[in-house]
């Protein structure tokens, strides 16, 4: 009996939740940000930054992208070959054999300095090479749309932001990459004060994405460029973080026009790529624990009670609670435009394996088998 009547207050209370985060997801598309395609040119230097570590399957495409960006007549574009056993040095070579405005720097495969992380230090190295008064960081399987760049440094000048991060369409296909990706852009839609997150300084009202990344370039060499983030798994956040503490004004996003990224691909891909930073992502294993749990209360336990509770007026409850979940999934993927059916609907599965994926990151972090293209994912102590 007791457990019964728990189980119910858990089915309202998630239920509750979940109807308060559709809400809440609601009010933040109106004050999410979405660059204007139509800005003006850019009438300052811009230097685009791609690190890149086999890549030889994207790259090519990727900086194509970058160098067809309209409306920036002083664009220069880096490329860092960050230590490719692939032809990724090669391709980039023959592009800027072709166009002036791209340089390719080779960073070779020395040992990592001590306390840093493979992407935190590429980046690194390549904003020394950076002489535009704005720095865009984009991934080696970004694609932007012509309009990208000028669109978002437009955002980042007319709002007098110190770094803007818009978020990317994420594709996917095949089941695992359609349940978790679309994960990425709608949690924090969901949960982040938009509004209030861009007028506080407060780190922990931080959302960012690294595969694009706009920064007033003062302003990153003021907080330090990427240093202060050398052990970040999550850099992305990370530097949006620094910003803040710093006193910079941040902003988050929608990217859905301006570029798309394929993050990872297949299961083993989603696996592998989360697995590598999902134990960072909520302050240690308590915290982690703590948000599945949160999450699962919240998305999985009303949809369960929908159709296994024994009382009919539990499973009303729980069909609210899912029908809520659904709902905040659906605007999201209607804004972005990702896929809408039957994605929306697989909201609980989609907790699900989220939650799956944090315990296989804490699993091999605590292992020491937590690698990505070769490198562990800890930052380097030299004995």
């Amino acid at each position: 009996m007791v457990m019964a009547t728990v189980g119910r207050a858990m089915v309202r209370a998630g239920t509750v939740a979940a109807g308060a985060l559709a809400v809440h997801t609601a009010v933040n598309l109106r004050y999410l940000r979405r660059p204007d395609p139509g800005a003006a040119p850019v009438d300052e230097p811009v230097t685009v930054l791609i690190p890149a570590r086999d890549e030889a399957g994207h790259v090519a495409a990727t900086v194509q992208s970058v160098l067809s960006q309209t409306g920036l007549p002083a664009l220069d574009v880096v490329v860092l070959d960050d230590g490719s056993c692939d032809a990724t040095a090669g391709i980039v070579a023959a592009m800027a054999a072709r166009d002036p405005r791209l340089r390719l720097v080779r960073g070779g495969d020395a040992p990592l300095p001590e306390g840093w992380l493979g992407k935190p230090w590429a980046c690194a190295r390549l904003a020394d090479e950076a002489t535009g008064t704005v720095l865009v960081f984009v991934d080696a399987d970004v694609m932007l749309y012509p309009h990208a760049i000028r669109a978002a440094v437009a955002t980042l000048r007319d709002g007098g932001f110190s770094l803007v991060a818009p978020y990317p369409l994420q594709l996917a296909h095949g089941m695992a990459e359609r349940l978790v990706q679309p994960l990425v852009t709608w949690a924090w839609v969901a949960t982040l004060p938009l509004a209030w997150a861009e007028r506080s300084q407060r780190p922990s009202l931080s959302a960012a994405n690294g595969q694009f990344l706009v920064l007033d370039a003062a302003a990153y060499r003021a907080i330090g460029g990427h240093a202060p983030v050398r052990a970040d798994v999550l850099e992305d956040v990370g530097l949006m973080r620094a910003a803040k503490r710093a006193g910079h004004r941040t902003a988050t996003v929608d990217g859905s026009h301006l570029a798309q990224c394929r993050m990872y691909q297949g299961t083993g891909g989603v696996a592998d790529g989360y697995a590598k930073s999902l134990w960072s992502a909520f302050g240690g294993p308590i915290g982690s624990a703590a948000v599945c749990a949160a999450l699962v209360g919240v998305y999985v336990v009303p949809a369960v009670a929908m159709v296994a509770a024994r009382r009919p007026i539990t499973r009303r409850w729980g069909l609210a609670g899912y029908a809520a979940g659904v709902a905040s999934r659906a605007m999201v993927a209607r804004r972005t435009g990702e896929p809408r059916l039957p994605d929306t609907f697989l909201q609980p599965l989609s907790i699900a394996a989220f939650t799956a994926l944090n315990a296989v990151s804490w699993q091999r972090h605590l292992r020491g088998a937590n690698t990505w293209k070769g490198r562990g994912v800890a930052p380097v102590r030299q004995p």
